[in-house]
């Protein structure tokens, strides 16, 4: 009996200071001008987020210059609120890291520190303490892209900054030939997960089959600490003649829903255009698949991440901050998903 009791005991105190996941929400800023929207600065405080994940700027490689360039960098019509410290993202094209050699990597590098340091202020903050690069590296790119991480955490501009990554799901499970990036932490994109470019009715955003395929036996292993990513927004997916024609930015859920001018298959997400559509680029008889996310889908997804994914203090960050794809999620719904990591 003395035995069961101290099994029971020791039971009791083993889960009982097991280590819990604090979870800080948070934004994804990605448009070109950032301006301080009472709708928009209210879900910050709404969610209490200390932080916001704010886009600099795309780098590409100019083909006339033959050199890496910044593409349709930010500009700061209102500074970020003062209660709200900046981590700044830069995107760069995978690649630019087949254009490049190491000389110009370092080049780059200093390029961009100085960049978002100069951008950082405009922002009206003095400093900040985290830099993210976004950049879907592939196993020809991995030594280049590594060894660009490493240049740029030797910058004297960045000396004591934290540098993160963005990381792909065939990145954690392909871990032999992807590597992992010389850097701090990562964080998990869970979107754009499926074939975009494929035609038929699965959602290429948010996939509950690709996620268990790419990360269940995988992510418990991956030697960084991870923060997560989770998609709020919609698109539409252009088909014409059963190939690929591009995401249009001119369909929202209201053409969409307009019977005169598309037609659903079924209950299916695909969409046949019933007319030409001038203004959005679309002739009669394009296809559109018309991919959102559910709260329903969130709330899987979290609890799924939460069974596999370390405990620890991570940020869990919603792309994007937009009064028009949050208007679609209520407080409750992306409080119960924040819960359930």
């Amino acid at each position: 009996m003395r035995k069961i009791s101290i099994l029971v005991i020791f039971i009791f105190l083993f889960f009982g200071c097991k280590q819990k996941t604090v979870v800080n929400p948070t934004f994804y800023y990605w448009k070109t001008d950032y301006q301080d929207k009472k709708v928009e600065t209210a879900y910050l405080n709404q969610f209490k987020s200390k932080s916001l994940y704010v886009r600099i700027m795309d780098v590409d490689f100019n083909p006339d210059l033959q050199l890496p360039v910044p593409v349709s960098p930010i500009k700061f019509s209102d500074p970020i609120p003062k209660e709200t410290d900046i981590i700044p993202v830069v995107f760069i094209v995978n690649q630019v890291f087949n254009k490049i050699d190491t000389m110009q990597t370092i080049v780059m590098a200093d390029r961009i520190a100085k960049f978002v340091a100069a951008k950082v202020k405009q922002a009206g903050k003095p400093s900040y303490r985290e830099l993210q690069i976004d950049c879907d590296w592939t196993k020809g790119t991995r030594n280049r892209y590594f060894k660009f991480l490493e240049q740029l955490k030797a910058n004297p501009l960045l000396k004591g900054k934290t540098i993160s990554v963005t990381l792909r799901l065939h990145q954690v499970k392909n871990i032999v030939s992807s590597g992992v990036p010389p850097v701090e932490k990562a964080i998990l994109m869970c979107y754009n997960m499926g074939n975009l470019r494929k035609y038929g009715d699965q959602n290429s955003i948010l996939d509950q089959h690709e996620m268990d395929l790419y990360l269940k036996d995988y992510l418990e292993q991956y030697p960084l600490p991870l923060d997560v990513a989770l998609p709020l927004f919609e698109w539409a997916v252009v088909f014409r003649n059963g190939q690929y024609a591009g995401i249009s930015k001119r369909i929202s859920k209201t053409q969409i829903d307009d019977k005169k001018l598309f037609k659903q298959r079924e209950n299916s997400i695909l969409y046949d255009l019933l007319t030409d559509y001038p203004a959005a680029g679309l002739k009669k008889g394009d296809v559109v698949r018309w991919e959102q996310v559910s709260a329903k889908d969130l709330l899987a997804t979290s609890k799924f991440l939460s069974r596999y994914l370390a405990p620890r203090d991570r940020n869990l960050v919603f792309y994007h901050l937009d009064t028009d794809l949050l208007k679609h999620f209520t407080n409750e719904d992306l409080q119960k998903v924040i819960a359930s990591f």
